[in-house]
């Protein structure tokens, strides 16, 4: 693993009303996705709304397992695990 590159359980709720993060629970992020889980529709909207969130390019995240399943494997390029939990943590009080 490089240096600098989180992996992360996600479990997606596709065909939300909005984007959301719901928590973590057991280690495993938890939010939903405004986009259906068809075409890679889902995965797309779950890697743009992940950069918005940690300031990161699109280019830099990718879903590694679970491209049809709603329990993904994602990977951060440039920043740790302990900096993106940070991130996501205070983006589900705000």
């Amino acid at each position: 693993m490089k240096k600098s590159e989180a992996r992360l359980a996600v479990m997606v709720q596709p065909n939300a009303r909005r984007n959301e993060i719901k928590g973590f629970r057991e280690g495993i992020l938890y939010l939903k996705i405004a986009a259906p889980p068809t075409e890679g529709k889902a995965n797309r909207e779950l890697v743009t709304y992940l950069s918005e969130i940690l300031g990161v390019a699109k280019s830099l995240i990718s879903v590694e397992k679970g491209q049809k399943v709603k329990k993904k494997l994602v990977s951060i390029s440039g920043l740790d695990l302990e900096r993106v939990t940070d991130i996501l943590v205070n983006a589900t009080k705000a």
